[in-house]
């Protein structure tokens, strides 16, 4: 009898693809397809009322494919400000620290962010992101500067 054991991607590991994934692609999203847990749940309790709560992956894909931040933001750096881990082994908290241009404006801004992320079978199945949305809001809104 084969008594190996299949180890899944740790929660760490699968926040350090999403890093990856953030910054490789022209349409990325910072919870990329491939690592989405069908009954994943995605909340953002900062977010505009309508936006806060997504019950499953293809939720969640279907809303960033027509209104997600990788439409307006072309990210540049994924900079980690801190890693926690916790009582459950596949669940950690996360700071960290998104850089990006508004692709019609051309106007560059940094956000910060915090987010609990669980794994489950090697995917994400949990994400709830504590934005900065004021930052986010006026960065969307900022016309450019005019060089004369």
């Amino acid at each position: 009898m084969d008594r190996s054991v299949v180890h899944s991607p740790s929660p760490l590991a699968i926040y350090k693809q999403m890093q990856e994934a953030v910054l490789r692609d022209d349409q990325s999203t910072l919870l990329p397809a491939s690592l989405l847990h069908e009954k994943l749940l995605v909340e953002t309790p900062f977010a505009p009322a309508g936006m806060r709560r997504y019950e499953s992956r293809e939720a969640w894909l279907s809303y960033y494919a027509s209104a997600g931040a990788g439409l307006l933001v072309r990210f540049e750096e994924f900079r980690e400000l801190a890693t926690y881990q916790t009582a459950d082994p596949d669940t950690i908290v996360v700071e960290y620290e998104l850089t990006g241009v508004v692709r019609v404006t051309g106007v560059r801004a940094t956000v910060t962010c915090i987010a609990v992320l669980r794994v489950e079978d090697g995917l994400i199945i949990y994400w709830r992101e504590y934005q900065d949305i004021p930052t986010i809001t006026e960065a969307l809104s900022r016309q450019p500067e005019n060089r004369a």
